[in-house]
């Protein structure tokens, strides 16, 4: 697959019905009350799906029930694959307070500074095993939406490995790559629409969010369906 058109490919995806867009970032909007935080997840993996069955077009929003019920699955998946990694960035973060507690405290720099180096390493652990498992959950949602939201099909990962060698490992890690860097370019557009009242804080929720997860969610399904046409 080459990453250059899926990537540009799901870039232009979000463009065939604004409307759709507007619709999930109003979703986005009200996000604080759970439920349409489910439905978030629920109609991205419905775009997920459809991408992977071929569909060019964004999904309807319809069936409320069945997208909230998939909305919860994607919410599993994502607690299971990266509870480990906010258990060593929570110890990172506590360890760090607990030093600022003793130098305040006893006014001793030298168990402070230790603490600080180790909450530095376990600060560094953390992001490394979350952006592994982050490769992982990304091929395990791709594999749940391929079998049409099955759960268990998410956590079968002699199955996973399959499907990354069919994809392949270098076009695995490079779209990885293309992901971050369109994430932190969306952002650097965020930072600065966050700072024109009321029209930028608009654009962000309605528009930006919506589009940059409505992109991830197309450029996955298109990834996901290249390791079928390798083998």
């Amino acid at each position: 697959m080459d990453i250059g058109y899926l990537t540009s490919d799901a870039a232009k995806y979000p463009s065939n019905d604004w409307k759709k867009v507007i619709i999930l970032g109003i979703l986005f909007l009200i996000s604080f009350l759970i439920i349409p935080a489910f439905l978030c997840m629920g109609y991205l993996f419905r775009v997920l799906k459809w991408s992977i069955a071929g569909v060019d077009e964004l999904p309807d929003f319809d069936e409320w029930k069945t997208m909230l019920i998939d909305g919860f699955k994607v919410f599993v998946v994502q607690l299971f694959y990266f509870i480990i990694p906010f258990v060593i960035l929570f110890l990172s973060i506590w360890a760090s307070i607990g030093s600022l507690l003793t130098l305040q405290s006893t006014g001793d720099v030298t168990v402070p500074t230790t603490v600080f180096s180790l909450m530095g390493g376990l600060f560094f652990l953390g992001l490394v095993v979350a952006a592994v498992f982050g490769v992982f959950f990304t091929i395990a949602l791709a594999n749940m939406a391929y079998y049409d939201g099955e759960l268990a099909a998410a956590f079968r990962f002699r199955e996973m490995l399959d499907r990354i060698s069919a994809i392949g490992w270098v076009d695995l890690i490079i779209w990885y790559v293309m992901m971050i860097i369109v994430g932190i370019i969306l952002g650097v557009v965020a930072s600065i629409l966050i700072f024109i009242p009321i029209l930028g804080w608009a654009l962000l929720i309605l528009i930006i969010y919506p589009y940059l997860y409505l992109l991830y969610a197309r450029a996955l399904g298109l990834l996901f369906v290249s390791g079928f046409e390798n083998q």
